[in-house]
């Protein structure tokens, strides 16, 4: 064999394994992925659990059972205002109370609306600003069970000195137990799922961050450089 055909073919085989070993690592990135989802899918609530009281209660809009469960929460006394974050530009107060919204006497006098909020990073800081406002310590969230990893993520980065109770609001429409024989359900998960991991990158960056400049994780959230 001549020289040229033997460096030919270690070249051949170098790349050959070097094709098998980028496949290997895709299996393996393709594996963890699956195994996170089915993990991130178990870890979600099925039964609505009852919070403790708190200083204010945020509603991350996206249906009207979000409202009407935080409303509910606000007339039994679960904390003093109620924050509606990611409310229609347009939508008023008399508006939320046309449309039967449960418990709307309290409309006027205790719930404040957000209406720049246009995704679930603007909810949290648009509720971050809330509360630090109001000097709250404490805050119940209510939102999608399916959601609420995602929004606690996201909630947790911009207000970490405030204590988050999650108020999960069950969806009939999404069958958790048996997700896998519903496409419509598996199609919502997964893109949830794709969505809160780089949620969770960007609460442990903002922590090192922190950590890094500071020394600790910071308690006001307006003294935390995002990276």
């Amino acid at each position: 064999m001549s020289e040229a055909e033997t460096i030919s073919n270690e070249g051949t085989g170098l790349l050959y394994a070097l094709l098998r070993a980028g496949f290997n690592v895709l299996l393996l990135v393709v594996a963890v992925l699956l195994v996170g989802f089915v993990l991130f899918v178990s870890s979600i609530e099925r039964d609505i659990n009852d919070p403790p009281k708190a200083d204010g209660i945020s509603v991350l809009t996206g249906d009207t059972a979000r409202i009407d469960e935080a409303m509910s929460l606000l007339a039994n006394g679960k904390a003093q205002r109620l924050l509606i974050s990611g409310v229609y530009q347009k939508t008023t107060k008399k508006e939320l109370e046309a449309l039967g919204t449960r418990n709307s006497q309290y409309l006027s006098c205790c719930v404040d609306l957000d209406h720049e909020a246009q995704n679930t990073i603007d909810n949290a800081t648009e509720t971050s600003a809330w509360a630090a406002k109001h000097g709250y310590s404490s805050v119940i969230i209510v939102t999608s069970n399916y959601h609420m990893p995602r929004a606690l993520a996201e909630l947790g980065r911009t207000m970490p000195a405030v204590d988050l109770y999650p108020y999960p609001v069950i969806d009939k429409k999404v069958h958790l137990d048996d997700w896998w024989l519903y496409p419509g359900t598996t199609k919502l998960l997964m893109s949830e799922y794709l969505k809160y991991l780089p949620a969770m990158v960007r609460l442990a960056a903002t922590r090192v961050v922190s950590k890094i400049v500071y020394g600790e994780w910071r308690s006001r959230p307006e003294e935390i450089d995002e990276p």
